[in-house]
């Protein structure tokens, strides 16, 4: 691609998905087929007018990759056009996310995770098989390609794969849900008799625990696929009344409005109401929240800063895209209670002073996206959102924008570059989010598992909600347990409770490894070392760390080795490449690992001093969060676990 524009032409079908977003060309200028007398005078728009479109090229780059499958040079530079965008610009934004391709393919394509909790549950063997039957990864059959895929979210149904079909009116998700509400299993109606709206996600069916001739069946005829069971089926514990997060999963219909309602929903917003912007703050603060996402800052002294910030427009941006492998509380908790997300983000939004929040949301998640967007459209239809929230004088919307495969995506400062339309890389700070965030204005961050905390706290008060946990970390913490246990899934415990105890109710395997805390980025734990308390201070003074709440669970059938060098390759393919650091030390640390797989004893000496070397630089001179934690699973296997001695 060049800085100029291109003589190539979109299709009709790419023109037409650009244009039911962006609206038709208002010019010859922005991609009208043909230039009038009046173009030809003057040129509307300018820089300014392109800076403020800039944002909408993700969307753009959606649209025309649902609709057709894949973005060709034809669609790139009309999107361009209408954006004001340079093609070189927008080719290197369309390059950077997994899920997109410039390159032609079919309308079908098939993901199939082969992530930490997948391989634990065999899914080399499902690749292998499928190979087989449809060719190496990448090359078209029957219509459809398939590739291998790095966590899909989907860990307590392991092995999993996802297919996705592009088109003007594909195949409809196959999604099954069960709640207390009125309407059908799956029909999307709840008591109040809302008709969900129609998403602009492609997808055809989540399989999971997948097989190769199911996942053949699947491509052949999508229609044929098994329905995906309801959210309650990954919460072991749905209907415990001592759930405080997940008390709504699986008792209640999560289309309906009407049923979140009658179980205390918007009760919180109610009380924000009284309380006040500063008085939201302090309930925060004296309840102790930290962010649940792995970093636990103190969630009511980032609300704090972001308030008292001069600069405006202030913006809130829920962090939804949970790529860390093993990781998958917030998509449970966004298909099986997303009124109270909605709810929490207009709370958050509330106490800092904004107008506008943002949803970032996985690409890999489906069914979030429909339950996210029906959720939406109805809160605005009941005043729940919009220009005057709950006749309150409030104004308050939510946007959903969807990510398309990055797991770098998920450092806060990338998402802001990725909603603006940039290559979803990290930026240098300071400044920090709350001073210049979205935008270059004040922004909170928080992910869905921190946002919904609020709920309680406003419901029943901080000091309720403190005595509960430890005295440094408050509360209930979601931990997503996968691997070889008899009950997979998502379980909500008390801080303080330990490790041995969360693995009792998830059966664990009799001959236990090893256990994986915090996903790739965290550290591996000893069968000797189960009674570490699971809390941020606690895991920290065990020497490793619980994340944003993964449990992976290794049984002596799985060969670490192979584990850690999965680990090196998704960071490897992961990092944005922005800064030498990360860029170059995740490739030497998997050619280290390369080397030595089959080696142990002295032979791996060598290596595995420099990986230490490498290790130590990556953590201190990254520019993010991932080359600084690239190396924290592979050393803590190397020393607590002795592999390769």
């Amino acid at each position: 691609m060049d800085l100029r524009y291109t003589d190539a032409a979109p299709s009709d079908a790419e023109r037409e998905a650009v244009d039911a977003l962006l609206g038709p060309p208002p010019s010859g200028w922005e991609g009208a087929a043909e230039r009038t007398d009046e173009d030809l005078r003057w040129a509307r728009g300018g820089a300014a007018a392109a800076k403020d479109r800039r944002d909408q090229l993700l969307p753009a780059l959606h649209a025309v990759n649902d609709r057709v499958g894949w973005i060709s040079e034809g669609a790139l530079d009309y999107i361009c056009r209408r954006l004001t965008v340079a093609p070189a610009e927008a080719y290197g934004v369309a390059t950077f996310y997994a899920m997109f391709s410039v390159r032609p393919r079919p309308a079908k394509v098939l993901h199939v995770c082969t992530d930490l909790a997948c391989a634990a549950r065999g899914s080399a063997a499902v690749c292998a098989d499928l190979t087989e039957r449809l060719g190496a990864p990448g090359t078209p059959a029957e219509g459809t390609v398939w590739q291998e895929s790095p966590c899909l979210g989907l860990c307590e149904r392991a092995p999993a794969a996802l297919l996705l079909q592009a088109g003007a009116d594909p195949a409809p998700p196959v999604f099954e849900e069960r709640g207390s509400g009125g309407g059908a299993p799956g029909d999307g109606k709840g008591r109040g008799g809302e008709e969900p709206a129609a998403g602009a996600v492609r997808c055809s069916a989540v399989l999971a625990p997948a097989t190769a001739p199911a996942l053949v069946t699947a491509a052949r005829a999508p229609e044929s696929a098994p329905a995906e069971p309801p959210a309650a089926a990954a919460v072991p514990q749905a209907g415990d009344p001592a759930l405080v997060l997940l008390r709504r999963i699986g008792t209640v219909d999560p289309a309906s409005l009407d049923d979140y309602r009658s179980t205390g929903g918007y009760t919180a917003l109610r009380r924000a109401f009284t309380l006040g912007p500063a008085g939201v703050v302090r309930e925060v603060l004296e309840a102790g929240l930290v962010g649940r996402g792995g970093a636990a800052f103190p969630t009511g002294r980032k609300w704090q800063a972001t308030a008292q910030q001069a600069d405006g427009p202030h913006y809130l941006v829920c962090n939804a895209d949970e790529s860390e492998p093993g990781t998958f509380k917030d998509r449970v908790l966004m298909e099986g209670d997303p009124y109270a997300l909605v709810e929490a983000m207009t709370i958050a939004g509330y106490a800092i002073g904004a107008h506008q929040g943002y949803i970032y949301l996985r690409g890999e998640y489906p069914r979030a996206y429909e339950r996210l967007d029906h959720a939406l459209t109805s809160a605005r239809t009941r005043g729940l959102l919009g220009p005057d929230v709950l006749g309150q004088g409030y104004a308050f919307d939510i946007e959903i924008r969807r990510g398309a495969g990055a797991y770098i995506c998920g450092e806060e400062t990338a998402i802001f570059n990725s909603i603006e339309g940039q290559r979803g890389e990290p930026r240098s700070k300071p400044p920090f989010p709350v001073e210049k965030g979205l935008f270059g204005k004040p922004t909170a961050v928080n992910n869905v598992e921190t946002l919904v905390n609020v709920l309680p706290i406003l419901e029943h008060g901080a000091a309720a909600y403190a005595a509960t946990g430890t005295e440094t970390s408050t509360g209930t913490k979601l931990f997503c347990v996968s691997g070889q246990v008899a009950r997979p899934g998502i379980y909500e415990l008390p801080f303080g409770a330990n490790l041995r105890e969360l693995l009792d109710l998830a059966g664990p395997p009799e001959r236990l490894r090893a256990v994986l805390l915090g996903g790739a980025a965290g550290g591996f734990v000893r069968p000797d070392e189960l009674d570490v308390p699971l809390t941020f201070e606690g895991t920290r003074a065990a020497g490793t760390t619980l994340g944003s709440g993964v449990v992976l669970v290794l049984d002596d059938s799985v060969e670490l080795p192979r584990v850690l060098l999965r680990i090196a390759e998704f960071f490897r393919d992961e990092s944005c490449g922005q800064c030498v650091p990360c860029r170059v030390g995740t490739v030497r640390q998997e050619e280290a690992l390369h080397r030595i797989v089959d080696r142990t004893g002295a032979g791996a000496a060598e290596d595995i001093a420099l990986m230490r070397e490498v290790g130590q630089a990556m953590r201190d001179a990254s520019i993010c969060g991932l080359g600084q934690t690239a190396w924290n699973a592979v050393e803590s296997a190397i020393d607590r676990l002795g592999v390769y001695k």
